[in-house]
């Protein structure tokens, strides 16, 4: 790859990594989702699992789009929120419209050539497993049970949960967390850097972003089909979390905008994508 393609590409995972990290905050949108509809999952994921096999390749890629990430957060996080805010309908339709706007990239990278039954089984299994996150018991995190081994075990157990919503698409953080009772509790322990609760949380975190990027990686490389449309499973799981119902009066040409903007604005990126492949496949 020659010095162009290089800078090229350098600057399409930092604005990539700005995208994510200024959606990332937001209720209801993971980073594993827009990285998922941006193209640049499967990057992310071996960068990880496989970062000894090309250190210098991996950390170049990790560093530009950490820096993006950051620099996003920093700048758009705030002001998207205050958006949601004031305008709750018409920004959750943009964000449909991005997820939308990221199903052809998608199914592009499965290598699927045409929908059957099974894919479309796959694709439900997908959503049922995002929808079921809700059944888990509020209760089963709680103060109560968090102290002594049998506490330090359920925090290990909630850090690995926890890095399966990081790592896969369709289920953000803050949301896993919310359901398990854990969000209030963490924010507090961040905020006064309380160790006792931090130490086994980052330590199931850890452990579990190796061993599920290191899964990950094998199951799209060995069988793509059934992967990427349960992925695709998980992205239409979390519209259900996001869908702010059917707008009415002048919300509705409104919410259509929003949405064709969403969509516009991720197939553009989706095709700059394919572009960028078939250059370096030249």
């Amino acid at each position: 790859m020659d010095k162009k393609n290089k800078k090229d590409n350098n600057l399409l995972t930092a604005l990539k990594g700005l995208i994510i990290g200024g959606t990332m905050l937001v209720p209801g949108v993971s980073g594993g989702s827009m990285a998922m509809i941006l193209g640049i999952y499967d990057r992310l994921i071996s960068s990880v699992s496989s970062f000894m096999k090309n250190k210098k390749e991996n950390l170049i890629f990790l560093v530009i789009f950490s820096m993006g990430g950051i620099l996003g957060i920093l700048l758009f996080a705030n002001p998207l929120l205050q958006l949601i805010e004031r305008y709750p309908m018409p920004m959750m339709y943009f964000f449909i419209g991005a997820v939308a706007g990221g199903v052809p990239l998608i199914v592009r990278q499965s290598g699927a050539k045409k929908l059957t039954w099974r894919i479309a089984g796959y694709v439900v299994l997908g959503l049922i497993a995002v929808l079921a996150l809700g059944l888990l018991p509020p209760d089963l995190f709680s103060a109560e049970n968090s102290t002594g081994v049998t506490g330090f075990l359920l925090l290990l157990v909630a850090g690995f949960v926890t890095a399966a919503a990081l790592v896969l698409p369709g289920v953000s953080v803050s949301y896993l967390l919310l359901i398990l009772g854990l969000y209030d509790r963490t924010m507090n322990a961040i905020s006064t850097l309380h160790l006792p609760f931090l130490l086994p949380l980052g330590i199931g975190l850890v452990l579990g972003i190796v061993l599920i990027t290191r899964a990950l990686e094998r199951a799209l490389e060995s069988h793509p089909h059934p992967s990427y449309f349960i992925i695709l499973g998980f992205l239409l799981g979390s519209v259900f979390e996001i869908f702010p119902g059917i707008p009415q009066g002048i919300l509705l040409p409104v919410c259509i905008l929003t949405f064709a903007a969403g969509f516009s604005a991720i197939f553009f990126l989706s095709r700059m994508e394919t572009k960028k492949e078939g250059a370096v496949g030249k």
